[in-house]
């Protein structure tokens, strides 16, 4: 009971106490039940505390220890704010698409391949496809797998040189009588070409979608600019088919010509755009012997150290350039340099050194690479590979012809040996004078149209690059062209090309 009493003891006095104590006992332990309360009730409801790592130091910005607590606490970070960059002048009116990321380092399988196969034409599959007896039925070919290239985490890569000619609905932008830069042995459709299944393919790469050339995009880049297209006639055969698409937005007018028509140069007055063909088949300097029908009196005399004046004197006025040679040096040649005969390429008879046509055009390629590379004038350079022909049953002078009407699919045409030096040597040859060009600020280009020109058999002229030639005699053999192409045809796609190339750029 004594215990009892004892514990008991502090509410037993109670009454005793005075009002002013109690009051004051009373605010006490309802505030010490508060504070309690409130304590609790946050050591509950708050998150675990997050420490920096320790390789924050003291010395590291506010603004770094910001960006690593939010990243390090907040399940779904906001992403960073990139700054927008200014665009040229030369944009300020169009918005072009995004330009796709592009292998500017080639796929060296090809530089690499061993040649194969043999004779002088190309290698057509047995499976090829059967040409359709009306020529105007297309097929889809199956795509190819994703290139096994791409990087986890990294913006995917695109060839756009690799791919197929898949149907196309739209069709060209232009046609044999919209467009008066067509030659008459390129106008197919005037020449009575029954099909027109050809005009309705268009490339897609295998990995990324292909923008449709814009002509009012392309001209505003252009503006107060200067492009060039130098080589043989397949370079004027392709700014042919540049101007058809660009006169659909501004006709051009043609300011000079040579003698014989085939270096020409148009003004694009409301742009201030010139664009101009020099034609140059060897790029070197050349003493050619023929006729307006290729028909030669002597051999070619080739200069293998001296590049051909016509371009090289004008080249300072030039913002672009595209270069292209190749099948010029299959032709019988002497070969000079320094002043002293060489050797010859296809020369019997002659009591000369058979050097080929490959010495030749590689001696060429480096010529042309060294003078671009360590010139001052910083123009855009794109090289253009080197077409193949289709020829069939022979070749230009030999009864060759190309019947076909429909594309090949990859896999069922190989290119024939001859190609496949040339397009090899300009491959090492661009590569080790891009090496050459980045360390002296020279921006170099590839425009590969060699795998996706080969697919198309079916874009040539054939007969048609004469006016009706089924209405001759049949016994008056028919020349067949089977290297140029029709306007409008496959090459207007290597515009599509050409100007993603620009926009990457």
């Amino acid at each position: 009971m004594r215990s009892s009493s004892s514990d008991l003891g502090p509410l037993c006095l109670w009454p005793k106490l005075n009002k002013h104590n109690t009051h004051i006992l009373l605010k006490f332990g309802v505030s010490f039940l508060l504070v309690g309360l409130a304590f609790r009730l946050l050591l509950s409801s708050s998150d675990p505390i997050t420490f920096l790592p320790p390789s924050f130091s003291s010395s590291s910005s506010s603004s770094d220890a910001v960006v690593a607590v939010a990243v390090s606490t907040n399940p779904h970070p906001v992403p960073p704010v990139l700054e927008s960059t200014t665009a040229s002048s030369s944009f300020s009116s169009y918005s072009p698409p995004p330009p796709l990321p592009i292998i500017d380092d080639h796929d060296q399988d090809h530089a690499n391949a061993t040649a194969g196969g043999g004779g002088g034409g190309n290698t057509i599959s047995s499976n090829a496809t059967t040409p359709p007896a009306n020529g105007t039925q297309a097929t889809a070919s199956s795509p190819p797998p994703p290139s096994s290239n791409e990087q986890v985490g990294a913006a995917p890569k695109c060839d756009i040189f690799r791919g197929d000619w898949v149907p196309d609905g739209l069709g060209p932008v232009y046609t044999n009588k919209s467009c008066p830069e067509i030659e008459a042995h390129q106008n197919c459709m005037r020449n009575g070409r029954p099909d027109s299944g050809y005009l309705h393919w268009r490339w897609s790469p295998q990995d990324c979608e292909l923008p449709r050339f814009d002509p009012r995009i392309f001209l505003d880049m252009m503006r107060d600019k200067s492009w060039a297209f130098i080589g043989d006639s397949i370079s004027r055969n392709h700014v042919q088919s540049l101007l058809c698409i660009l006169y659909q937005v501004e006709e051009a007018v043609e300011v000079y010509h040579d003698e014989a028509y085939r270096s020409k140069r148009w003004h694009f007055a409301t742009h201030n755009f010139t664009l101009s063909v020099i034609w140059t088949p060897f790029l070197i300097e050349a003493d050619v012997f023929e006729d307006s029908n290729g028909v030669s009196s002597s051999e070619i005399q080739l200069h293998l150290d001296k590049l051909d004046v016509l371009w090289m004197e004008q080249y300072k006025s030039f913002d672009y350039a595209v270069i292209a040679g190749g099948k010029w040096f299959l032709k019988t040649a002497i070969y000079h340099e320094n002043g002293t005969v060489l050797g010859c390429h296809y020369c019997p008879g002659r009591n000369l050194t058979e050097l080929g046509f490959d010495y030749a055009y590689r001696k060429a390629l480096r010529l042309i690479f060294n003078f671009v590379t360590e010139s001052q004038h910083r123009a855009m350079v794109i090289f253009r590979t080197i077409t193949p022909d289709h020829f069939e049953n022979g070749q230009w002078f030999s009864g060759g012809t190309c019947n076909r009407t429909v594309p090949f699919k990859e896999g069922e045409i190989e290119m024939n040996d001859v190609d496949r030096i040339m397009r090899n040597i300009e491959l090492e040859e661009f590569d080790r004078g891009r090496g050459t060009g980045s360390k002296n600020g020279v921006v170099l280009k590839l425009l590969d149209t060699t795998r996706l020109a080969l697919l198309r058999p079916d874009g040539h002229p054939g007969p048609y690059r004469q006016f009706q030639p089924s209405a001759k005699d049949k016994n008056t053999p028919v020349q067949n062209d089977c290297l140029h192409w029709c306007l409008p045809g496959p090459i207007d796609s290597w515009n599509d090309l050409m100007m993603q190339m620009l926009a990457a750029a």
